[in-house]
């Protein structure tokens, strides 16, 4: 006796299923006409749930094509990421408390970051930056910081694909600039923003490794009326030190 016909929402969430599992399996974005004759889903049906998936973002689109989007990092935190929190959580408070200034460690979750640990300021004039808050990469200093660790190859997936807002009016937002922004974070290691999400807030910040490895950015939120030369040096040495400790390195030097 053959078995029964899923329901249609069974067969709905199957091929939901399905869709994310091919393209997980896959090197590249795929167009629908190949997802449809792979997983032998009829147009018609597969339009609607191709659609679904953009409008969450669980897909992204590249020109014709789709891939996985940045949702997915939801259900596929890195294992290592609460001990990682843990680590990094009072590495954050010790570097904000010798300046008084708010500093976060962010990670990747696909085209965006979000903060993994946070410790606010507590000047009256501040930066306020929630555990879990997503930001652009285009506009944080923790955001040029980590993409100027990515190979040239998601690179430009990234300016292919991602969104990037002007928030103000200094806000990077053309390849060509941006990339020599990056160029410079690359020769100096210290990425750099002035107002290019929040008015009146500069931010300075540093990618941070484990064996080697891009793990996320530690960074600095101030007003600029405060960033004075002196401070940035402070700022500079404070994030070299956070980075030497995470890599599990000995870096001498406390607040100047």
């Amino acid at each position: 006796m053959p078995a029964p016909e899923p329901a249609p929402t069974v067969k709905s969430a199957m091929r939901t299923l399905d869709i994310l599992e091919l393209l997980a399996r896959q090197e590249r974005a795929l167009s629908a006409s190949e997802i449809s004759v792979t997983l032998g889903i009829p147009v018609s049906s597969l339009s609607y749930l191709l659609t679904t998936l953009l409008d969450r973002s669980y897909l992204a689109r590249e020109r014709r094509s789709y891939r996985l989007g940045p949702a997915i990092a939801r259900f596929s935190p890195a294992a290592a990421e609460p001990r990682l929190a843990e680590r990094v959580a009072p590495i954050v408070r010790a570097i904000s408390r010798d300046l008084n200034e708010t500093v976060g460690f962010f990670v990747l979750r696909g085209f965006e970051l979000e903060s993994l640990a946070s410790e606010n300021g507590l000047q009256a004039l501040r930066y306020a930056l929630e555990v879990g808050q997503r930001a652009p990469l285009h506009a944080f200093a923790a955001g040029k910081a980590l993409l100027a660790t990515f190979p040239e190859k998601e690179l430009k997936r990234y300016f292919r694909t991602a969104t990037r807002d002007a928030y103000t009016p200094t806000t990077i937002t053309a390849e060509a600039d941006l990339r020599a922004a990056l160029d410079e974070v690359r020769r100096t290691g210290i990425a750099r923003t002035r107002e290019e999400y929040t008015p009146g807030i500069a931010g300075i910040g540093r990618a941070a490794f484990i064996d080697g490895k891009p793990v996320g950015a530690f960074s600095f939120a101030l007003p600029t009326g405060r960033l004075t030369a002196e401070v940035e040096r402070q700022v500079v040495r404070l994030l070299a030190r956070a980075a030497a400790l995470l890599a599990g390195e000995k870096k001498n030097g406390g607040s100047g």
